[in-house]
């Protein structure tokens, strides 16, 4: 009979087509233990490089507190006499009878002082004669200077006769400071020179 001829191709046909579908690996069940992703294991953070830290610079130890100052010695006036050469001091001493002539400023500069010794007062008295009128020459400023005239004193010099190994002194006004500690001065009495004196 034709008819379950039919139907047995037609159950063949369709046992290949299950057994195609079946086969096929879009349909395979997967399975379940390959399916599964692998479990990653959680990775931990890698462990922070330590950073370099700046080192601040630090400032120098304080020096040690310094031991109190000493006391600063005198300070000595920057006018130094001029030694005498010896030629000077031999005419001083022959013709003049006096030795080591000084010039300096007194009274906050108003006055001049000239000041000698005496080594032989015979030679010496001209410088102390009353009737010559002593000057002093000032070399930078060009200003002459005399001795001053006190109304009740007299003449600001010594005019006693001198003697041998006493000091003596005369004083010139300096009014105005013409002349000032450190210029060179002379001093002249008559025919007596002193040139070229410090001021000191």
């Amino acid at each position: 009979m034709i008819y379950p001829a039919l139907r047995r191709s037609r159950l063949a046909l369709g046992l290949c087509t299950i057994a195609v579908i079946l086969g096929s690996p879009s349909v395979r069940a997967e399975d379940p233990a390959t399916s599964a992703a692998p479990a990653v294991a959680p990775q931990s953070p890698a462990p922070a490089q330590p950073t370099a830290t700046k080192k601040k610079a630090t400032a120098p130890p304080a020096a040690p507190a310094a031991a109190s100052a000493p006391a600063k010695p005198h300070k000595a006036s920057p006018y130094h006499t001029q030694h005498l050469a010896e030629k000077a001091k031999q005419i001083y001493a022959s013709i003049w009878g006096i030795e080591d002539p000084r010039v300096s400023s007194t009274s906050a500069g108003n006055l001049i002082r000239f000041s000698y010794r005496v080594i032989d007062s015979a030679k010496a008295s001209a410088l102390t004669d009353k009737k010559l009128t002593p000057y002093l020459y000032g070399q930078t400023s060009h200003a002459l200077l005399s001795i001053p005239v006190m109304e009740k004193i007299g003449p600001l010099r010594q005019s006693m006769p001198p003697v041998a190994g006493q000091d003596y002194w005369m004083v010139f006004s300096n009014k105005g400071h013409p002349v000032k500690p450190g210029d060179r001065v002379d001093v002249a009495i008559g025919s007596f020179r002193a040139d070229g004196l410090l001021v000191e």
